[in-house]
């Protein structure tokens, strides 16, 4: 009997994950299709560190002629370097998934309890912090990260804060605000009456009913920075010119496009448009199936 139900159980949870498509209808489908999107690229980000001849050709190493054009050889063509394009944009995926990644873990570490804080004690400290993170909040993303990737220079490091910055009052402003709505309900009203600290009110009874607007905002967050980086690539404040970057990619082959030679950029683009779009269907998918008055409807 026993062993019956517990092979039940994964027969449930399917049932249950294929009828969200009646329950969340065209949110369910975003949200599936953005999560095997986001599932495809971190595997194969995954292997290509432990798989070394993952890709066909070293991506670092001319393996053809400068500019060959895609072929049963080279699917994606080469580059001005004679360096396989469908090469550079496995392995190039490393770099693009670990600066949006950290920038993202960066920004949630700092802007998270920042904004649990700020908005549950309130007062003076609330006024400052909120001014401070207004007044990043106000410069334009991507010329704020590129002052700051300028001024700590090159490297995967350095663009994820660089990046981080840039998101860290993306994080606080959304924590501050659900915190300062949350903590005026009856059940924390009843946890403070019965005697409970404020640590405990704050991470019991607060923080678990943030975490789902959290994951929506750092999937969205993911995205944004993909780009970001792509663009710090494209003017040069990326990572070693001679590594895999889709980005750089983009800024070596775009004088080749006046000759026809297409490819080069082409195949990078289309790279960071998935992996973004990927991650931003993921993030609107949640963003739908978590509303509650969706699920109320």
């Amino acid at each position: 009997m026993q062993q019956a139900a517990t092979l039940s159980e994964p027969t449930n949870l399917l049932a249950r994950f294929l009828r969200g498509r009646k329950w969340y209808g065209a949110e369910w489908y975003m949200t599936m299709t953005g999560g095997l999107i986001v599932a495809f690229i971190v595997v194969l980000t995954l292997l290509t560190f432990f798989t070394p001849r993952l890709a066909p050709y070293d991506p670092e190493s001319r393996v053809g002629d400068p500019f060959t054009p895609p072929c049963t050889t080279h699917i994606f063509g080469t580059d001005q370097l004679g360096r396989d394009i469908f090469s550079r944009i496995i392995y190039g995926a490393q770099i693009v998934l670990q600066v949006a990644l950290l920038s993202a873990v960066f920004s949630f570490i700092v802007g998270v309890p920042l904004g649990l804080i700020s908005g549950f004690l309130g007062g003076r400290l609330d006024r400052v912090l909120s001014l401070v993170m207004d007044s990043i909040y106000s410069f334009p993303g991507l010329i704020l990260a590129i002052a700051l990737a300028a001024l700590l220079g090159a490297g995967v490091l350095n663009m994820s804060v660089a990046i981080a910055v840039v998101y860290v009052p993306i994080f606080f402003r959304l924590v501050r605000g659900q915190v300062l709505s949350i903590k005026e309900e009856l059940y924390v009203e009843a946890a403070r009456s019965l005697g409970a600290r404020g640590r405990t009110i704050l991470w019991r009874y607060i923080f678990p009913n943030v975490i789902p607007s959290i994951v929506v905002v750092f999937s969205l967050n993911i995205a944004d920075a993909i780009i970001t980086e792509a663009g710090l690539a494209f003017i040069g404040l990326g990572v070693d010119p001679s590594k895999p970057d889709w980005g750089y990619d983009i800024y070596r082959g775009r004088s080749e496009l006046v000759g026809g030679r297409w490819w080069p950029v082409t195949f990078p683009g289309l790279a960071i448009a998935l992996v973004a779009l990927g991650f931003s269907l993921f993030g609107e998918g949640l963003s739908e199936i978590l509303n509650p008055r969706l699920t109320e409807a």
